[in-house]
Parts: structure tokens; C-alpha cells; sequence
């Protein structure tokens, strides 16, 4: 242990190849599980492939494939469809994983600290450059617009717009070593007071369709679509797509509030090989042992007291040596084990060294090794016999009679170097490691009396509740939560979503959790329920004296029809069911749960492939049915529900400056409309706006808003 200034990892969400959250990441980990994809020759034509290119017998149809990318819920960050298509995958899953993440720390993401920073950075995307030579959504959106809704450039600052965070927003770039890189500055950040509570990561989603490589002797890629770092068969890399973020707070921060903590950054550094290196692309030895022997330094600790290295691990031939040379001059003394979760899932590009990270991270939590698969034996020109490592290719338990010690180290092509030292969390903080993502095979949990529980839900909108009136709520002491039964201490758990079938996921998926062994105490999750979960309209709740009683409630809601209520009524839970604001004790700590189910469509991606040419739309002849086509616009850009919604103002319905640019273009170009942007302006409602573009000549829109702001 050591005095040095360190930072806690609180909260941790992530979507990687063949895991669609952290506990099927772990799985994989733990099981030895390649996630690597083959792609059959149909599915590639389907999604886009050239004919050509994949008749080339050097094509690789692999790739660490991310399922459903292109899915997004876009109504939860007030995108609309329109906006939602337009956005590129990228900034659509750092949203979705930011959201999970902090709910994985216990806080609500609409109700983070003041001053919460965002480090994040992303790859290069085919949507993205499809977008700027798009020419008709150029001429819909704007220039401008498409790059804002598509440059990885903005990646930082869509996050703190959409959650509301006023800290130091900041989008990093450093090639492969981007994610490790913004942990880095985020540490700094905090260290230095700059913000108190930071999250910190990347993304990388070349394109969400599937894709292989074409295969170049003497290059980069692998072969045969498999990566084996450090193997005596490593001949090359394979890309992946993927996201990770972590949540960061100053150790001492989280330990005086309690928090839940995976495990602790206790040092980081970062340095570039500068010239001495063979080129641009080539990493460089002394480089790369400066960054290690600087982060280990500032953790104040010893290098040789180093337990495993998460490396970098591309398995290129010319990558695999230096690494090893630059690893084993820092780690000197060390018996360490060597992996490198490229093997797992591919490389990441810019999530990749985040991917390292939170491996570390669950391992240290599970005090568990995890191997480094598709390997069989050390190459022999890397001699590890002769250096401090040993290549892990098993699963075991990490035995330590001192502190657990880590590094991570990631490396960017242009030589930008970055490594990170992790130490298992405090004795005081380890606390169940992973039920927040739980979707596995459950156990029974110690704890089955039987005490009476109760539950109810409630979506607001359809509800027959019996709603307590105003006087039947006063005089409640909301520091008293339920009343419990005689000899129990029962807590009322809150759940809520934006919809019936969400909220019935949610309770599931918080069932399963409460069923693992090691799950925390009802209070601090009423407690993390209460306070670290946004609030939605369709709701429920239970009360429970133990774990199992509050599991069976549970998913005694899923088969529950709308609006069924508990004999035995709690009046917070009434209350809160009923769509009122209720003020939740607060008696427990923030802790890991399941994060909230998110339930998108998909909005597809722009590619690059070449599309059938559609005929251009012609304006409509007959009055009535360009009328129609008109308001069918409307409904659609805006996704509206119901005709009714025409009755109401543009920005009542969620409209913005963006998509009123996209409503005149589209005015323009398909019914030869010409309406003033300013229209949209004014408190007219979207029926007033249509009639105007569809009789433009008794109508000055500008001029009404001239004399409006005169008077």
C-alpha cells in the first residue's frame, strides 16, 4: 500500500464483441472465449461488401464483430428519428454506455455533480465519411450539421449537452492508445481538482455491419482472422469493434461516501518514442519503458512487485519484440503473467486500451487471472524465459499474500505511449464485484425466510391505482421509508423505465442480481435505487425484508397487469407510482446494480458501398395529396404519434434549429416550398406552419417576427 494520491474506479459499463455488457465480457474472459467473427460470403453481399473485394484471395471475412451498433433509444438523449439516423454510431453507444456507467456507480445520469468531466475519443468510421460526400444530406443538414452529428471531434461534447455536465469536456486522440489516454488525463484531472467525479474511455465502430480485410503479406493483419499475441504463430492483428467507460473519483472521495469500488489507479504516465524508432508506424523500446517506469513512480511503487501486464499485444511480429524488450527492462525482478485481450476480441483502435483496463479491473475484483486464447506456446525469438514473464494461457486464481498489482499498457501508432498501474481496491471496498450486469444462470441466494412482501405496477398512463390524496401523504417522514412488518426491516425498491416491457426487463434482470451470492445489502440497493436512477412514467415497486422476498416480488411484477396494486399499500411506493416526486430515504451507500435496458431501434449507418440509384422524388400535382405528403413529413422527421400532434407548436413536440433546416430542405426539394426558416419561430402550431408553406403568398413570416419584437 502506499500514501501516493490515487483514483477509484466506481462505476464501469462497456459492449464488446460477443458481450453485450460487462458480465458477458467476463464470461468470455474467465471461459477462454475467442469472440472473434467468420463472416459467410451472402451475409457480406448483404451488407454491403464489394463483389470484388471479397473475391480477392487474400480477403479475411473476420472481424471482433459488435452486435446491434446500430441500435439506439434515441427518445432517452432527445434525438429524434431524423437526428438519430444522422448520427454516427459512435456518439449513439458513448451515450447509451456513458448512461450505464454512471448508473453502474449509483448515480442518476440526469442528476450527476456539478462539474462531472468527460474524457473520451473515438476511431475513424465509414458512416462518417460516407456523410461528408453525401451530398443530399449535405444539402438537408448543412455542412456543418453532418460534421457536428458525425466527427468523432464531437464525441465529448454531444455527452456533456445530452447528461447536463458542466465539467472539462475534452475529446483525445492518440491513435490505438486514445481510451488508455483519456484515463490518463482524467486522473490528472482529478488529482488536480480540476473536476471530482470524471468519465473516461473510448469507442471504436468502424462500420456496425459486417466486415473482413484483405490480408497483405509482410502487413499488419493476420492471415486467418485470429489473433495470438506473444505465440509462436503471431502473425498479425484483427480489428474489432467495441466502447468502454469508466467512472473515476479521488480514492479518498469514494471511500469516505462509501462507494463501490472495482479497483484502483494508482499511477499513469505517458510518453512518445519520439525519433528512435525504425518509423512512423513502428513502436520503440526506450519509449515505452519510460511510460511504464513514470507511472510507476508516481503510484510510489516498485515495478518488480508487478503480478501481470495486460500489454498491448497486437501479435505483429516487429510489435510482439519491442513490447517485450520495453516491458521487461521496466519490470526487471518481476514474476509476472503476460496477456493481451486482443486475442479475445480483436483490436479495438481507439477503445482498445479501455477494453485492457476493465479486464484488469474485473480481475482484480474476481481475484481471478484470465488467459490470453489462441495461443499455444511463447514465440521463441521473444525468449521470455529469460525476461519476467510468463504467458497466462490458463484460468486461475490470483493468489497474493501482498497487495494485487497490475499494469496496462497501450501503444498508439505516432509513438504515443501510455501505461496505468491498478491495485486490487481497498479490504473495506470489496464488495460484490459484478451483480450490476448480471443476465447468468442464477443461485439461490443464503438468505430464504419468508417474511410477507408486496409489490405493484404501475404504468401512470393506464393506471387504476388508488392514488393516497395529498392529506393521506402529509405528516409522512420520508427518512422512514415503508413501515415495516413486526421483527422485519423492510425497504421499498423503486423501479421505473420509459416503458411496460423495459420496466418488466429491469425487474427481472435486478431478481437475477439479488439471487447471486454476494449481493448488497437491500438497503444500500433501496438506496441506490432512490437516488442514483433517472425517473420515468411507467413504474413499480416492492417491499422486501430480504433478498429472496424482494427477488420473488420481482418477478412477480412481470407477469403483473398494468396497474395492479399490493393489499398492503406503502405510501412512498403509492406515491411514487402515481407519478409524484417522493423524497427517498437516504440510509445506504451507492452500489453496483443492473443498469437500466435499453430497448432502441435500429438507424442503420451510412456505408460507402455502392447503392442503387433511387429516382428523385417529384412534387406532388394534386393540392390534397401534396397536403398530405406534407403533413406525412412532419409526422415522420418529428416522429409523432398521432395527428392530434399537429395541434401542437414545433418546439413543444421537440423540435430544434437542426431538424427546422432539415424541414425546409426537405419543403424545398421535394414539393418546391419555399418556407423561411423563421417560421418555425413563432407560436404557431405544425398545422399553422404547414398551411403556410402551402400558401406562401398570404404569409411574411419575417415580417410578423420584426413587428412582434418591436412591440
Amino acid at each position: 500500500m502506499t500514501d501516493a494520491p490515487a483514483v477509484a474506479i466506481v462505476g464501469m459499463s462497456g459492449r464488446f464483441p460477443g458481450a453485450r455488457d460487462l458480465a458477458e465480457y467476463w464470461r468470455n474472459l474467465r471461459d477462454g472465449v475467442c469472440s472473434i467473427a467468420d463472416f459467410g460470403e451472402e451475409e457480406l453481399l448483404a451488407s454491403g461488401v464489394d463483389p470484388e473485394e471479397l473475391r480477392s484471395p487474400g480477403y479475411v471475412p473476420a472481424k471482433g464483430f459488435l452486435a446491434g451498433a446500430d441500435r439506439f433509444e434515441h427518445e432517452l438523449f432527445g434525438f429524434n428519428a431524423t437526428e438519430a439516423a444522422a448520427l454516427d454510431p459512435q456518439h449513439r453507444l458513448v451515450l447509451e454506455t456513458a448512461w450505464a456507467a454512471l448508473e453502474d456507480a449509483g448515480y442518476d445520469p440526469r442528476g450527476v455533480p456539478e462539474g462531472t468531466g468527460v474524457y473520451v475519443g473515438g476511431g475513424p468510421t465509414e458512416h462518417s465519411v460516407a456523410a461528408q460526400v453525401d451530398r443530399r444530406l449535405r444539402a438537408r443538414l448543412g455542412p456543418m450539421h453532418v460534421r457536428i452529428f458525425t466527427d468523432r471531434e464531437f464525441l465529448a461534447g454531444w455527452l456533456s449537452y445530452r447528461l447536463g455536465l458542466t465539467g472539462p469536456s475534452m475529446t483525445v486522440h492518440t491513435a490505438c492508445s486514445t481510451s488508455l489516454a483519456t484515463v490518463h488525463v482524467a486522473v490528472q484531472a482529478l488529482l488536480t481538482g480540476e473536476c471530482d467525479l470524471a468519465l473516461a474511455g473510448g469507442v471504436s465502430i468502424d462500420s456496425p455491419y459486417p466486415r473482413g480485410y484483405l490480408y497483405e503479406p509482410g502487413g499488419i493483419y493476420s492471415p486467418d482472422g485470429r489473433c495470438r499475441p506473444f505465440d509462436e504463430k503471431a502473425a498479425g492483428m484483427v480489428g474489432g469493434d467495441g466502447v468502454g467507460l469508466v467512472v473515476l473519483r479521488r480514492l479518498e472521495d469514494a471511500q469516505a461516501d462509501g462507494d463501490q469500488i472495482y479497483a484502483v489507479i494508482r499511477g499513469t504516465a505517458v510518453s512518445n518514442d519520439g525519433a528512435a524508432r525504425v518509423g512512423f508506424t513502428a513502436p520503440g523500446v526506450d519509449g515505452q519503458t519510460a511510460a511504464i517506469l513514470e507511472a510507476w513512480a508516481a503510484a510510489g511503487l516498485d515495478p518488480a512487485d508487478a503480478q501481470f501486464l495486460e500489454a498491448h499485444g497486437t501479435g505483429t511480429d516487429l510489435g510482439d519484440r519491442i513490447e517485450v524488450a520495453a516491458a521487461a527492462a521496466a519490470f526487471a525482478g518481476a514474476r509476472c503473467e503476460l496477456g493481451s485481450v486482443k486475442s479475445n476480441i480483436g483490436h479495438l483502435n481507439a477503445a482498445a486500451g479501455v477494453a485492457g483496463l476493465i479486464k484488469v479491473a474485473l480481475m482484480l475484483a474476481h481475484r481471478t487471472m484470465v488467459p490470453t486464447v489462441n495461443v499455444t506456446r511463447p514465440h521463441p525469438d521473444l525468449d521470455l524465459d529469460a525476461t519476467p514473464f510468463h504467458l497466462l494461457t490458463e484460468t486461475r486464481e490470483w493468489d497474493a499474500r501482498v497487495a494485487r498489482l497490475a499494469g496496462v499498457s497501450s501503444l498508439g501508432i505516432g509513438g504515443t505511449n501510455v501505461h496505468a498501474v491498478l491495485e486490487e481496491a481497498p479490504p473495506s471496498d470489496r464488495r460484490s464485484p459484478t451483480p450490476s450486469y448480471q443476465r447468468p444462470e442464477t443461485s439461490p441466494h443464503r438468505d430464504t425466510s419468508a417474511a410477507p412482501s408486496q409489490s405493484t405496477l404501475a404504468d401512470p398512463s393506464q393506471s387504476t391505482l388508488e392514488v393516497p390524496s395529498q392529506s393521506a401523504l402529509e405528516g409522512i417522514d420520508p427518512s422512514a421509508g415503508a413501515a415495516p412488518e413486526p421483527g422485519t426491516s423492510a425497504v421499498v425498491l423503486p423501479l421505473s423505465a420509459r416503458t411496460q416491457a423495459q420496466l418488466s426487463t429491469a425487474a427481472q434482470r435486478l431478481a437475477a442480481a439479488l439471487r447471486e451470492p454476494g449481493a448488497p445489502p437491500l438497503a444500500d440497493v433501496a438506496h441506490t435505487l432512490a437516488h442514483g436512477r433517472a425517473a420515468f412514467d411507467a413504474r413499480a415497486y416492492v417491499v422486501a425484508a430480504t433478498h429472496e422476498e424482494a427477488a420473488a416480488a420481482l418477478e412477480a411484477l412481470t407477469s403483473a397487469p398494468t396497474g395492479t396494486s399490493a393489499p398492503v399499500k406503502d405510501p412512498l411506493g403509492e406515491a411514487w407510482v402515481a407519478g409524484r416526486e417522493v423524497g427517498w430515504p437516504s440510509a445506504g451507500r451507492r452500489v453496483h446494480l443492473p443498469t437500466y435496458p435499453f430497448a432502441g431501434d435500429s438507424h442503420g449507418a451510412l456505408t460507402l458501398s455502392p447503392q442503387p440509384t433511387a429516382p428523385e422524388p417529384q412534387p406532388e400535382d394534386r393540392a390534397e395529396d401534396r397536403a398530405t405528403a406534407v403533413s406525412e413529413l412532419f409526422m415522420t422527421t418529428l416522429a409523432l404519434s398521432a395527428p392530434s400532434d399537429l395541434d401542437r407548436t414545433y418546439f413543444a413536440v421537440g423540435g430544434d434549429s437542426l431538424t427546422a433546416v432539415f424541414l425546409v430542405s426537405e419543403l424545398r426539394d421535394r414539393f418546391g416550398l419555399d418556407l423561411p426558416i423563421e417560421t418555425f419561430l413563432r407560436e404557431h402550431t405544425l398545422n399553422e406552419i404547414i398551411a403556410r408553406a402551402l400558401n406562401p403568398e398570404d404569409d411574411d413570416p419575417l415580417g410578423d417576427l420584426l413587428d412582434e419584437l418591436e412591440q
